[in-house]
Formats: C-alpha cells, structure tokens, sequence
C-alpha cells in the first residue's frame, strides 16, 4: 500500500478509538465495584464520646465507577475530598484524598472480613514516614464505623488519628 494510504487509514483508526470507547459504557456494576456501596450516602458523623464532629456526603460519580466523598468539620474549619475506585488491573480499591489543610493520602487495600481497609505512607514534619491504616466497618445499614490509625515505627504500634460513627441522615 502506499504510504499516503496506509498514513490515512492510521488517522482513522486514531480519530474513531475515541468515538468507539465513548460508546462503550463502563463494566463498574460487578460486584467487586459494589465492595464500598455501604459507605454512600449522607452521614452525620460522632466522636466516641458521641460529639458530632463533622459531616460526610459519598456519591456515586462517573458512570457509577467512583465514589466521590466530602468531609466538612462540624465547625467548618476542616474539609477535604477522596475519589474511591476499584482497580480491576490490581484487584484493589484506591483512595486519593486531599484537604484545605495540603495533606495528600495515597491509600490502597481491599475489602474483606466485613470491612474496607486501605493504607498508605505520608511524612511527618520531620520527613519521617507514617504508615495510615483507615478501616470501614458497616454496623448497621444506617451507621459505619471509621478507624484512621497511624505508626510511626513501621508497624509496631499504632495510635488513633480518627475515630469517627458515620450515622446516615434521615
């Protein structure tokens, strides 16, 4: 074939791609992409102590293939966003988390034994590097139970950041 042929043919291969994914909805409704559904929806969230700290709304976005979540303190001092996604290639869940305050989480992890848990590293003040755990637990269909833990010497031990009842708002 001529090079001007097969040059034209490679154009619209490129320009129709494009076209051919959009028509293609995304597979997101099996059931590895419904593990964190528990967590969607509006919540009123509680200390231990049963103080209301803040407020927490999870939507599906985009095609159903994200959970986008927004935290707001109850003071109003604190907000900060995630999008949530199950990766197929790696069989994991993803959490990107930001906030007004610059903290950037990167966690990943799975769901099992009835909870969501993800993890990921961060640096302290003085560059040391912290280890996040935050688990999900559902209690009931109308509540959920946050634990943010955080080590700093690899493991070993760990102590409470966050420790928050999501309770579903009627």
């Amino acid at each position: 074939m001529p090079p001007r042929i097969v040059g034209a043919l490679f154009l619209l291969l490129v320009l129709a791609a494009p076209a051919a994914a959009q028509q293609r909805p995304p597979n997101c409704g099996d059931a590895a992409h419904r593990q964190f559904d528990f967590w969607v929806g509006g919540w009123d969230v509680f200390n231990p102590q049963g103080q209301q700290v803040g407020m927490n709304r999870i939507t599906r976005t985009l095609n159903g293939c994200v959970l986008h979540e927004s935290w707001e303190s109850l003071n109003g001092t604190h907000r900060g966003n995630s999008y949530n996604i199950y990766d197929r290639s790696t069989g994991s869940w993803h959490q990107s988390w930001v906030d007004n305050a610059g903290l950037l989480l990167l966690l990943d992890g799975s769901f099992g034994d009835g909870r969501m848990t993800l993890s990921g590293t961060t640096r302290n003040a003085a560059g040391h590097e912290v280890l996040n755990r935050i688990t999900w637990t559902p209690i009931t269909r109308d509540s959920v139970q946050q634990l943010w833990e955080t080590s700093t010497d690899g493991g070993q031990t760990w102590s409470v950041a966050f420790d928050g009842r999501y309770v579903r708002r009627r």
